[in-house]
C-alpha cells in the first residue's frame, strides 16, 4: 500500500469513527446535557477534532449529520426542539441543518486560517476547538431568533427570562450552558485534535 492510499485510508477510518461517536452521542444520554433552558451538547466535540484534523470538507458533512441528529430529537426526544417543530418544521430544520454544515465548514477554515498565520500558528489547534461551540451557539440562536422570536413559545421564555430585547434574549437563554460548550470543546477537542494530528499526517 503505497502513501496515498495509506493516507487515504486514515481519512475514511477517522471519518467513519466520528461519524459513529456522532451517531452514538445523539442517540443516548452522553450527547446532551438536559437543563430547564437550552440543552448543552457536546456533539461538537467530534465535529471540531474532524474539522481540524480531516479538513473543512469533513467539517461540513461531520457538521450535517450533527444536525441531522439533531432535527430527528425534535420528533419527541427534545421538547423544546419538539415545540419548534410544531410551530414550523421546514424553520425548524433550517434552524438545525444547515447552521451544523457551515459551522463545521467554517471551523476547518479558520483552522487552516489560523495555521497559515505566524502569529497564530502556535495556538491554531486550540483557536479553532474554541472556535466551532461559539459558531454553534451564534449560528444556532442567530436563525432560532430570526424565525422563532415572535412566537408566542419564545415570547413566554423571552417574557420568563426578563428579556426585553432579541439580543438580552440570546444571552440569558444561552447563558451558562454555551460556557459549558465552548469549555468542553476547547479541553477535549484540542487534546484530541493533538493527538490524531501526531498519528495522522494528512
Amino acid at each position: 500500500m503505497n502513501s496515498k492510499q495509506k493516507t487515504n485510508t486514515a481519512y475514511l477510518v477517522e471519518m467513519a469513527l466520528l461519524i459513529a461517536i456522532i451517531l452514538i452521542m445523539a442517540f443516548t444520554p452522553v450527547g446532551y446535557i438536559r437543563t430547564l433552558g437550552l440543552e448543552i451538547t457536546l456533539i461538537v466535540v467530534p465535529v471540531a477534532v474532524g474539522a481540524v484534523t480531516l479538513g473543512p470538507a469533513a467539517g461540513a458533512v461531520l457538521g450535517g449529520i450533527f444536525g441531522v441528529t439533531s432535527f430527528i430529537q425534535c420528533f419527541g426526544m427534545s421538547p423544546f426542539g419538539a415545540m419548534l417543530l410544531s410551530i414550523n418544521p421546514v424553520l425548524t430544520f433550517l434552524v438545525c441543518v444547515p447552521t451544523r454544515i457551515l459551522m463545521g465548514w467554517l471551523t476547518g477554515f479558520l483552522y487552516q486560517r489560523f495555521l497559515a498565520c505566524s502569529l497564530l500558528k502556535k495556538i491554531s489547534l486550540a483557536l479553532a476547538n474554541l472556535c466551532c461551540p461559539l459558531l454553534n451557539t451564534l449560528f444556532f440562536m442567530g436563525t432560532l431568533t430570526a424565525f422563532f422570536y415572535q412566537s408566542e413559545y419564545v415570547q413566554g421564555i423571552a417574557s420568563a427570562l426578563g428579556a426585553k430585547n432579541p439580543l438580552v434574549f440570546i444571552l440569558l437563554f444561552v447563558g451558562i450552558n454555551g460556557l459549558v460548550e465552548a469549555a468542553a470543546c476547547f479541553v477535549v477537542g484540542s487534546a484530541i485534535s493533538q493527538a490524531l494530528k501526531k498519528v495522522i499526517k494528512h
